[in-house]
């Protein structure tokens, strides 16, 4: 934390810099001098290189550090960007009451990635309890104003979130909901700054012995009940903690405090927070003029926030939450009569504390582990019918996504972590509050579900899959966030597989050191080699970059890296040359053309939900191969075929296999225990009825690819595919009577496959010539017949 300047243009009576016992700040610079910016920089800088650091976090505070002005700010940012270029990523942020920030400021941020977290306690009769100008005047309508631009399109990205200080008078959901309508992508509640000496303030006798627990738990089922829409520092960290993970705050967890403060005229210190406790708190008599961060890190008041269990007292580390709570924020632990100096003592939100930790842990308990989300009806009858919009489409792609994450929980929940794998862990968890959209994207790669299910064997390979795929997924999210950071991950064959994104040739290396440089390149340390790799560059031979094509209106990758997308039943192709790729790209282009002009009704389907294709290798015959993985929603596999128009079949036709899979993750459209087997009109073996099922749904595509064929072929093509749609129309309105005889039916099952069947048989009105439908069904009878005498 740097302080930029010591005053502040607010007098909020609840600050702890000049409302509490330490007034060091009297004695202060208004502004850091020009000297200390280039010392600090220079000490995080040596601090970093000695302990080979991947990122180090700054926090430009105060006071208020927008009092220091546009040019100081400069230049702060200026020496820590020059200190640490080549060295490690820089997390750079300003904390502000807002009341000054402007375009100007918001310029100056863009320019050197610096987040803006902004102080607001709520609505505005919240806020003016507190956060009001020394004249009385309320602050809360410049605060909105700072809070309005930082959601502008232009600036969204430098929003980091809003802090608020409880007040009890102030009633928790209507709190929430001002922050919460103002659409932060955090919010973090502070419990007012209080110690043993001077306890916080609490309701008369008779009432709740735990008012701050209470008010939280009321913000955490309003939060839960919207969805859980931001992040919540203090409810997540709770969240992370009952899970094993650490926590997002220095008050909660036994995670060590990794804290330096320096002061405006250079003193290092610790964390503003002790300036509660006494006059001298926070003081370590050191400064950026004489002493290194590493003799700040050593100082007895550090050492003793890193010792985790064994720095609490007797009362905390015999308590059941104690994992969780880590004994509360440590100047909040202060009692000048303890006789052990001050700070061996339960939190004075003791109480308060461990009413929230359970009360969250009970109501997780009881929540379902993976809400099921519900189609309506529209949407329901859409996919059945054949097509499916948009919206539909999407609503299974949520349902696969909190599939996957089930699946990614099971995976660390059963697995043996290693020092990397909880590493990554961490990481992913702090994406998933901070950056939840990458987070997603990743998390929906279609061949993560193949990956977990092989790590939840639980056979001698199973931890290292398990590790290394955490590992994985942590750092393409990581990458994909645009985020500082650094994430280990091991290697294997001599790749380092970067979910979503590509991957990267190693050698015999068994791990690489990801590390993000930029939002368009990062790093990768391998053994003694450096790689700096562009996202979509191809400059380096080593990268393997993920080809992404963004088509009209589609959005699609040809996956040609990832292991795991040997999930098709057939051998997939392996890494594609450049002209390899640029055909598939010409290929793709003609086809999805074609389906939005002849097919349009299954266009807007497959764009929301097909964003993967695998190719496969081509058949020694020629004979078309496709395939869709029950495991892998999302992708299909596909050896590249002759024409594009057969690709706009093989597409659609294979995209129908992948939306009812996602449907059947969804709801029981048959009963599984049906043993019957059934003819299948297109195979020569008879089918389970999941099997009949899959079969006739893609069917439907089938028969109307024909049916726009055979409008725009000519000569023999129109002919055949008259043949064809003909044949298709009846054998598929043949398997619907089928399945709706077979008994095994739900009633959701009933109604989805008698949509089905409406639209097969409106296409048997469509007029095709008596020849055409006389070889049509020649043709069918042969199959059949050939197929029962095989049977028998």
């Amino acid at each position: 934390m740097l302080k930029m300047h010591s005053r502040c243009d607010l007098a909020c009576d609840h600050c702890y810099v000049y409302e509490h016992a330490d007034q060091s700040w009297r004695d202060r610079p208004a502004v850091v001098s020009d000297e200390v910016l280039e010392l600090t920089a220079k000490r995080i800088a040596e601090h970093a290189r000695t302990h080979r650091l991947d990122t180090v976090h700054v926090v430009l505070h105060g006071g208020e550090p927008l009092l220091a002005g546009r040019d100081k700010l400069r230049l702060a940012a200026q020496n820590l960007s020059t200190a640490l270029s080549g060295l490690c990523a820089l997390d750079l942020r300003i904390h502000t009451n807002g009341v000054t920030l402007d375009e100007e400021f918001c310029e100056l941020f863009a320019e050197f990635d610096i987040k803006v977290g902004v102080s607001l306690d709520g609505h505005r009769a919240a806020n003016d309890l507190h956060r009001r100008y020394r004249n009385g005047r309320s602050s809360h309508p410049q605060v909105l104003r700072a809070i309005d631009l930082l959601n502008s399109p232009r600036h969204r990205h430098l929003f980091a979130g809003l802090l608020c200080t409880v007040d009890l008078r102030n009633d928790p959901v209507t709190v929430y909901d001002a922050l919460a309508e103002l659409a932060p992508p955090r919010i973090d509640f502070l419990l007012p700054h209080a110690t043993w000496d001077e306890p916080p303030l609490r309701p008369a006798s008779g009432t709740s012995a735990t008012p701050y627990g209470d008010w939280l738990l009321r913000v955490h089922d309003r939060w839960t009940a919207a969805g859980r829409p931001m992040g919540v520092r203090v409810l997540d960290s709770v969240l992370r903690t009952l899970r094993g993970a650490s926590s997002l705050t220095e008050s909660l967890g036994l995670d060590p405090v990794e804290l330096a403060v320096i002061e405006t005229d250079g003193a290092i210190e610790q964390a503003d927070s002790l300036k509660t406790a006494y006059d001298g708190a926070p003081g370590t008599g050191m400064n950026v003029t004489a002493n290194s961060l590493d003799e700040m890190a050593v100082h007895p008041g550090i050492r003793a926030r890193q010792q985790g269990l064994d720095g609490l007292c007797e009362t905390c580390r015999s308590c059941p939450v104690v994992r969780s709570c880590g004994g509360g924020l440590y100047a909040h632990r202060y009692n000048s009569a303890d006789g052990t100096g001050g700070f061996m003592n339960p939190s004075v939100y003791c109480a308060d504390l461990a009413h929230l930790i359970t009360g969250i842990r009970d109501r997780e308990d009881q929540r379902t582990p993976m809400p099921q989300l519900a189609l309506d009806d529209g949407h329901l009858d859409e996919i059945a019918a054949g097509c499916g919009g948009s919206d539909a489409v999407r609503q299974l792609a949520r349902h696969e996504l909190s599939v996957n994450r089930e699946l990614l929980a099971a995976v660390w929940r059963e697995s043996t972590h290693d020092e990397t794998g909880t590493a990554a862990w961490e990481t992913l968890a702090v994406l998933d509050t901070d950056a939840p959209e990458s987070v997603d994207a990743v998390l929906a790669h279609p061949y993560l579900r193949p990956w977990a299910q092989r790590a939840l064997r639980g056979d001698a390979k199973a931890g290292r899959i398990a590790m290394r795929g955490v590992a994985e997924l942590a750092a393409a999210a990581l990458l994909r966030s645009g985020r500082a950071g650094g994430v280990t991950v091991p290697t294997h064959a001599g790749v380092l597989r970067l979910p979503t994104l590509g991957a990267l040739v190693v050698g015999e290396a068994t791990e690489a050191r990801v590390t993000q440089a930029s939002g368009e390149s990062f790093t990768v340390r391998v053994e003694e080699r450096e790689h700096t790799v562009g996202l979509k560059s191809a400059a380096d031979p080593a990268w393997w970059a993920r080809h992404r094509f963004d088509l009209p209106g589609w959005a699609v990758a040809l996956e040609d890296t990832d292991p795991w997308r040997d999930a098709h039943g057939y051998p997939v192709r392996t890494r594609l040359s450049a002209a390899a790729a640029e055909r598939w790209q010409q290929d793709l282009a003609a086809a999805w053309q074609w389906i939005r002009r002849e097919l349009p009704a299954y266009a807007p389907g497959l764009a929301a939900g097909l964003s993967v294709v695998t190719p496969l290798r081509e058949s020694s015959t020629g004979a078309d191969i496709s395939s869709a993985a029950r495991d892998a929603f999302g992708a299909v596999g596909i050896a590249r075929p002759e024409t594009p128009q057969t690709l706009a079949c093989l597409l659609v036709h294979e995209f129908q296999h992948v939306k009812l899979g996602a449907l059947l993750d969804l709801m029981d459209l048959y009963d599984p225990t049906c043993e019957q087997l059934f003819y299948a009109p297109w195979r020569p073996d008879p089918r389970p009825l999941e099997g009949l099922l899959q079969g006739t749904y893609a069917h439907i595509a089938v028969v109307d690819y024909w049916r726009a064929r055979m409008r725009t072929a000519d000569g023999t093509g129109a002919r055949e595919a008259e043949v064809r749609f003909a044949r298709w129309r009846e054998q598929t309105a043949e398997a619907v009577d089928t399945l709706l005889a077979s008994g095994a039916l739900t009633r959701p099952g009933e109604r989805f496959v008698r949509a089905m069947g409406e639209t097969v048989t409106a296409r048997l009105s469509d007029p095709v010539s008596a020849d055409a439908l006389t070889e049509a069904r020649e043709t069918a009878a042969d199959h059949k017949q050939r197929t029962a005498a095989q049977g028998s």
